[in-house]
């Protein structure tokens, strides 16, 4: 009895490990993926046409074709994260969170309408630039922050899903796939600057693409066909599409996945920096629009295939679940495991589908770093601080700072990896920020009385009611008293089982009435309540405190369809608003400035100084002053 025993343990232990490892065409696919990734940046950087200034190198000189910015757009948004986590999510909870593809659609018009009218025209190197010229440079300082520790806490996220990935099918270490990847971006976004980053996210769409559909087109044939996958998904409860019960602390509904994710959306693509950068690297808004919709539907196609995916494998693990059986210890690793066991033997196929998660978060990490170098210099070391930097030492600094972040973000790995299922932990994150920063540029663009003290302290409150409110659910989820439900899954086929599980261990708990109210809150409304808390409170204080006089306002701040609306308005309207009668053109026109000039970030300034006197000549004009001017 002992013997057989210490067999079936011996064998349970072996059940977590894959049965296919990877072979050298897999190694060479995905080598392949990540040399011309490289090697993209190394063209930009080092071969092709020099970067002349810091608009080169930050915003691809504007210059852009506008499917490449549409198909990085895609790719950015599309990241490890989501092509782990969806077909999870769908073997877990079901189709709910699929309606997520209606906020792409409302979420379009929304920026397009009222967000990048004003992006275009001011054309900031910085986003956040604009808080200084709609408020003050507080505000500025206070956003900008908050997008760098946004960042640098996703780009944990984006490359630890891979990692996990990799080490699953391969049995390589986690954190030596981690410090491959980090190596490999961090190189990555020093090259080339923004051309590389579109040029390069674009052919790694492409590698996410086929990667998802060969998995989805082996999957559903090994299964029996859409036929059998549509039958066990059904009969299990999964296809649920339209839960209109308004609770807001049922992690997914219909509300919650619509209106919490456009919201959250919104804060990805109307004031997200590395987004606006790559709006700015096109030349005009009609391309921005295209660009915009064709993403939108590229990210709707991701998606439907993640889900689908999903849905095969609740048609293929129909009879052993392999969590409840302990052959995987998170639901992020189900499809890793479902790729390696099932298709495994044939050659490439592992390694197309790890390309694929890899390509997933390339041009994300490469986007954010060239981001946060951006901000960080032009916001804080030439803004806050008024460091002078010398022009021949903008590549240095604009590396050093990439270097900085992507080692940050390194060590906030470990911490990543004990917060539990990834996707809910990056939506968090993003969502607790995102809002935010939503809300500030909301309350600029469409409130022409909002303060600076009121927009300070409204952001600030917020920021700090959705942390505890994210903090205190990630408690209660690591105390096992914060359990969502999920679909019923069965171990009675599995040949190799954990009888250390019990059954309370086996079915998903409601989550505790015990728990505070605001912690059981669902993560996907994040977004929208720090919106609302920023503008809200940004109002309401702004009243207390003394409401920005609109007489003094620059109206080429204001979204341009808000600006309209308060001047189509009666005068007898106007004047209880306190607005004025009509725009002062002379004024607008006295506030219009020559624009900044990032001396910190002019690359080849080493080697071109001819180029550099003739730079020096060159502005732009935006609609306010900035903290930085170049006069001829």
């Amino acid at each position: 009895m002992i013997q057989n025993k210490s067999l079936e343990e011996t064998q349970c232990e072996e059940n977590g490990k894959p049965k296919n490892t990877f072979s050298w065409p897999d190694y060479l696919v995905l080598g392949t993926m990540l040399l011309v990734s490289c090697g993209i940046g190394v063209f930009y950087g080092f071969i092709g046409e020099k970067h002349s200034s810091s608009d080169d190198f930050l915003l691809g000189g504007s210059s852009m074709g506008t499917f490449p910015m549409a198909m990085s757009l895609a790719a950015s948004f599309i990241t490890a994260i989501e092509l782990l986590g969806n077909p999870a999510e769908m073997y877990n909870y079901g189709t709910q969170f699929l309606m997520i593809c209606c906020a792409f659609i409302l979420v379009v018009p929304l920026t397009a309408r009222f967000y990048l009218p004003l992006f275009m025209e001011l054309r900031l190197t910085s986003s956040y630039e604009y808080f200084s010229l709609r408020f003050n440079p507080s505000v500025r300082y206070f956003a900008s922050g908050l997008y760098i520790l946004q960042m640098v806490l996703y780009m944990s996220v984006a490359v630890y899903a891979p990692a996990l990935a990799l080490s699953h099918v391969t049995g390589l270490n986690v954190y030596v796939a981690v410090s491959v990847v980090y190596i490999v971006c961090i190189f990555y976004a020093s090259q080339g600057g923004m051309k590389a980053v579109i040029i390069a996210d674009t052919f790694q769409a492409g590698v996410l693409i086929g990667s998802i559909l060969l998995i989805l087109y082996l999957g559903e044939k090994f299964v029996g066909g859409t036929g059998v996958i549509w039958s066990h998904n059904y009969n299990t409860g999964r296809l649920e599409i339209f839960n209109l019960n308004p609770d807001p602390t049922i992690r997914h509904s219909f509300w919650s996945v619509v209106i919490g994710g456009t919201f959250y959306w919104m804060t990805m693509f109307c004031s997200n920096q590395a987004s606006i950068q790559k709006y700015l690297s096109v030349e005009n808004i009609n391309q921005v629009k295209t660009a915009l919709w064709t993403s939108c539907f590229g990210l709707i196609l991701i998606y439907v295939i993640n889900f689908y995916t999903g849905m095969i494998m609740v048609a293929h693990y129909q009879n052993c679940d392999p969590i409840k059986s302990g052959e995987i210890s998170a639901t992020d690793q189900i499809l890793p495991l479902y790729v390696m066991s099932e298709m495994g033997h044939f050659k490439g196929v592992a390694g197309f589908f790890v390309a694929g998660i890899f390509a997933a978060s390339l041009g994300t990490v490469a986007s954010a770093l060239n981001s946060l170098a951006a901000v960080t210099i032009q916001d804080f070391v030439c803004g806050a601080f008024k460091i002078v930097l010398h022009e021949t030492k903008g590549a240095f600094w604009a590396k050093s700072i990439s270097a900085m972040y992507g080692a940050i973000s390194f060590v906030l790995v470990f911490v990543v990896a004990q917060l539990g299922s990834i996707m809910q932990v990056a939506i968090s994150f993003n969502g607790m920020v995102g809002g935010v920063t939503l809300g500030l540029f909301s309350l600029g663009m469409f409130f022409p009385w909002a303060s600076s003290k009121g927009a300070l302290l409204g952001s600030m409150i917020a920021v700090c009611v959705i942390s505890v409110m994210c903090v205190g659910q990630q408690i209660a989820i690591a105390n096992g008293d914060l359990v969502e439900e999920s679909k019923p899954t069965t171990v009675d086929n599995c040949t190799c089982f954990n009888a250390s599980l019990s059954h309370e261990n086996l079915d998903g708990k409601v989550a505790s009435s015990s728990v505070f109210f605001l912690f059981r809150i669902s993560y996907i409304w994040y977004s929208a309540l720090g919106f609302a808390m920023t503008v809200l409170i940004g109002l309401v204080s702004s009243l207390l405190v003394g409401c920005s006089d609109p007489h003094e306002t620059d109206w080429n701040l204001v979204s341009p369809p808000i600006k309209n609306l308060l001047f189509s308005l009666s005068n007898k309207t106007k004047e209880r608003l306190n607005l004025p009668l009509k725009i002062n053109s002379k004024k607008t026109q006295k506030n219009t400035f020559v624009g900044v000039f990032n001396m910190a970030l002019d690359i080849n300034d080493e080697t071109k100084p001819k180029d550099s006197e003739k730079r020096s000549e060159k502005v732009r004009k935006i609609s306010a002053p900035s903290s930085f001017l170049v006069t001829s």
